[in-house]
């Protein structure tokens, strides 16, 4: 027997909007702030106009969560002199070909002649290196734990197939690590969170709840449609209108506590946390990933020096 996925169009009926409009002013009895780190939840309250909608006691603000804003302008760099080195083929998802360095972006190289390709995943760099063995194939990306995932299956599928000229430059990100210095600043004034409910489908809410445990703040994991993210702010602001803290999941039909065990896994055996830095917030202990010991053969930063 197949399941029927709800169909998007219920995740935008504008009468269902307007009640749960309703529903959030009359739930609140003072001002709140919430804060959302997921780029998808802050297009929505932007592309419906909820911002405006919603009561002006209620603060919304724009963390950290977007991964290529995230990003600082050196890694671009990086990116950049890379394509420029000798018998390099540099690929790279689209949407980072415009991200600007500090002279120019990827676009521009390779309107300069360089081999700049647009792929769509780290696994169809594989494919280019086995059909270019006498060039140096680099992978660059930067995301989220989801795109950990794709880029450690691609280093762990290179290296059972003896692929030696394919490497990845990437600057991975995790949420809570991040999540956790702002609400640790002393002059935070974040009352409650949304979580990201697309990047929680991998990683599961278990290490949402140690944040609200440590900071006595509610997280609840939203998804990325506009009932999603109105009905998100809603449970917030129930929970911080009884002062209950934890973690209640809005995208049960997407997210579980624990999240895709194996697919954690395969991110785990090819990475390991490391430090990271946030443009405009400085280095944030164990909020990336850089390869392990075992895979630095496949690390472009450190293949060239």
């Amino acid at each position: 027997m197949f399941s029927v996925l709800p169909k998007e169009d219920n995740y935008r009926d504008q009468k269902t909007l307007d009640r749960l409009l309703r529903k959030i002013a009359a739930s609140m009895t003072r001002s709140w702030t919430i804060m959302e780190v997921c780029s998808d939840q802050s297009q929505v309250l932007q592309e419906y106009n909820l911002l405006k909608r919603l009561p002006d006691e209620l603060h919304i603000v724009h963390g950290p969560g977007c991964a290529v804003a995230s990003v600082p302008v050196q890694v671009f760099n990086r990116a950049i002199a890379l394509a420029k080195e000798p018998n390099v083929i540099l690929c790279a998802p689209a949407e980072l070909l415009r991200i600007p360095g500090s002279l120019c972006d990827l676009l521009e190289v390779k309107a300069s002649g360089f081999d700049v390709r647009v792929v769509y995943s780290a696994m169809d760099c594989i494919t280019v290196a086995r059909g270019n063995a006498d060039k140096k194939v680099i992978f660059f990306n930067v995301g989220l734990e989801i795109a950990a995932q794709m880029d450690a299956l691609a280093v762990w599928q290179a290296r059972r197939l003896g692929v030696q000229n394919f490497m990845l430059l990437s600057y991975h990100a995790m949420v809570p690590p991040v999540c956790a210095s702002i609400f640790s600043q002393p002059d935070n004034q974040i009352n409650g969170l949304l979580g990201p409910g697309q990047n929680c489908s991998l990683t599961g809410y278990e290490q949402y709840e140690i944040l609200s445990r440590q900071h006595q703040i509610p997280v609840v994991v939203t998804g990325f449609e506009p009932v999603d993210v109105l009905e998100g702010i809603q449970k917030c602001l129930s929970m911080l209108e009884s002062g209950k803290v934890g973690v209640e999941n809005q995208y049960r039909r997407a997210v579980n506590r624990v999240g895709n065990s194996e697919a954690k896994a395969l991110i785990y055996e090819v990475f390991e946390p490391a430090e990271r830095e946030w443009r405009g917030m400085g280095t944030i202990a164990s909020s990336g990933f850089k390869l392990k010991p075992d895979f630095a053969a496949y690390d472009a930063g450190l293949q060239f020096q």
